[in-house]
């Protein structure tokens, strides 16, 4: 194997290790606030509140960034023969990221600025169905949140160089610290407050929170850079280049987030407990799409954006890392899908379950998490072939499909939250998972639509269906596997979960050893060798 496939596959395991710590204090920061707050009014503003400045963060952060960023940077940075040439691009690479960096710092405090004051007016769109004071503690929230959120844009233009330079760890793992921040917060402030005065100090914890994480990350970033003069200079050709692509990425991420809101604001709608609810739904199953999705595609950017030579030499070389990463992100994604469907009552109840946190909500959280399972292989595999067209400089595509999911997205999931509840005769909580069940199949359309439009372009690409149904079968024989364990296993939530999950992890690599997955047989291989090594 060459040194350049080791550092590729070391890039995608430092994205993943990074993004997994990362996801643990997420889960378990979120295990602690359904402690305390458990599916209540003070809970359902919080996850309410903290969407409204998360819009900020998504729409220029790090999706953005390394769409428009991150293949100018990296391609001016990238190696080369040529020792004055390679001194003069990583000076033109300092030159733009002070300007971009400079450009978005101007830019986000404006926004914060005017989100603060228009906040009211925000929520009643975000959240008509919030009166008296769940109403005037969203607004409070919100107020206090927006600064942070603004910190951990900057945060992203830290990743954008941090990868570029592939660097991947410390950009990833750095939300321990936002997360540890606002665990700590609540385990101070937990007792002896109400629920809605613990909420309103743990706004001031996430704040403290986003600017340790800048503060982690800034130092590394800018010794990389090894120079950085502050400029709103726009005329050098690599800046405005960025610019050019910046805005039909931003176009295209607020299209998606504004349906992400829309979805909030039609659970507002629905009973008690429906915006808490689909906020711990979405952090389970974004789980599996942060570490196997985004880890694959951020470590792929960089790479297929440093690509030269001819347009049929680059093709080959995207098609076959695009081949690659969908084989990786199918392997881990469809035994998560089945997990979720299956045995997801198990893994609710483990991290969930708490104080405030009943055996009610679990089986609500549940069912929200079994409609997220629809989309969640085309969501994941989405990422892949979206950073293959920002690689090719191609931001408008994606933007042009991202149009259509959100329309679908809305007018799916209100049919699916409201009047089909009603049709079958099911509980108004039934509209919960209606909302992640609407999302899913718009992912698929946009996924189908992304994957027909690049292969016009590099050719063809995609996943064999044989390859496809081998995981699948795998990964039913891990659930039926997980289901026996789990008839005969009555323990606690957490150790129930660290057992029936252990013996469907062993059985689904078992299976897909056998049946000779490329994916499996090496990772199990080098456990092997491991041992044996090990026992010499």
């Amino acid at each position: 194997m060459t040194q350049k496939k080791e550092n590729e596959r070391s890039g995608a395991f430092l994205v993943g290790l990074g993004i997994f710590l990362s996801r643990i204090s997420g889960l378990i920061r979120v295990r602690v606030f359904a402690h305390y707050f458990g599916n209540s009014d003070a809970g359902d503003a919080f996850n309410a509140a903290l969407k409204i400045p998360n819009f900020l963060q998504n729409l220029f952060g790090e999706g953005v960034l390394s769409a428009s960023f991150i293949p100018v940077y990296a391609n001016l940075i990238a190696d080369s023969h040529n020792e004055k040439k390679n001194q003069e691009n990583h000076l033109e690479a300092a030159r733009v990221a002070s300007i971009i960096g400079s450009l978005l710092f101007i830019i986000i405090s404006l926004i914060v600025l005017m989100g603060i004051i228009a906040t009211p007016f925000i929520i009643d769109v975000v959240a008509p169905g919030f009166k008296d004071e769940k109403r005037i503690l969203t607004i409070k929230i919100v107020q206090i949140i927006f600064p942070g959120t603004g910190l951990l844009v900057m945060c992203a233009w830290c990743l954008g160089i941090l990868n570029s330079h592939r660097k991947f760890f410390l950009s990833y793992v750095a939300p321990v610290v936002w997360n540890a921040t606002m665990i700590v917060t609540l385990f101070i402030f937990g007792s002896g407050n109400t629920q809605y005065n613990l909420a309103e100090i743990l706004a001031y914890g996430l704040v403290a929170g986003s600017f340790l994480q800048l503060a982690v990350q800034m130092p590394s970033a800018l010794k990389l850079l090894k120079y950085f003069k502050p400029s709103l200079n726009t005329k050098i050709a690599n800046v405005r280049i960025i610019i050019r692509n910046f805005f039909p990425v931003v176009i295209s991420r607020g299209v998606i987030q504004l349906s992400a809101y829309i979805d909030s604001m039609l659970a507002s709608l629905l009973p008690m407990g429906a915006v808490s609810t689909l906020a711990y739904a979405q952090t389970l199953y974004l789980l599996p799409i942060s570490l196997f999705g985004m880890s694959i595609s951020a470590s792929e950017l960089p790479a297929m954006s440093s690509i030269k030579g001819t347009v049929e030499e680059i093709n080959i070389y995207l098609r076959s890392r695009l081949e690659a990463g969908l084989k990786k992100i199918a392997f881990f994604i469809i035994p998560s899908v089945c997990a979720f469907i299956f045995l997801g009552n198990i893994l609710v109840a483990a991290i969930l379950q708490s104080g405030k946190f009943k055996l009610d909500d679990v089986n609500y959280v549940w069912m929200v998490l079994i409609g997220s399972t629809i989309g969640l292989l085309a969501s994941t595999m989405g990422r892949l072939y979206s950073s293959t067209f920002y690689s090719i400089k191609d931001t408008k595509t994606p933007l042009k499909f991202a149009f259509i999911r959100v329309f679908l997205t809305t007018s799916l999931g209100y049919l699916f939250a409201f009047p089909l509840p009603r049709l079958l005769g099911l509980d108004a909580s039934f509209g919960t998972a209606g909302l992640t069940a609407s999302a899913g199949l718009s992912g698929w359309v946009e996924f189908y639509l992304l994957r027909r439009a690049l292969n016009k372009k590099i050719g063809d690409t995609g996943l064999k269906i044989t390859y496809q149904i081998s995981l699948w079968v795998c990964a039913i024989i891990a659930s039926a596997v997980g289901l026996a364990v789990k008839h005969f296993t009555h323990m606690q939530p957490v150790f129930s979960a660290i057992i029936i999950f252990s013996f469907f992890g062993v059985s689904y690599f078992t299976a897909s050893y056998f049946l000779k997955i490329e994916e499996s047989k090496r990772t199990i291989d080098k456990v092997l060798s491991k041992l044996k090594g090990l026992r010499k």
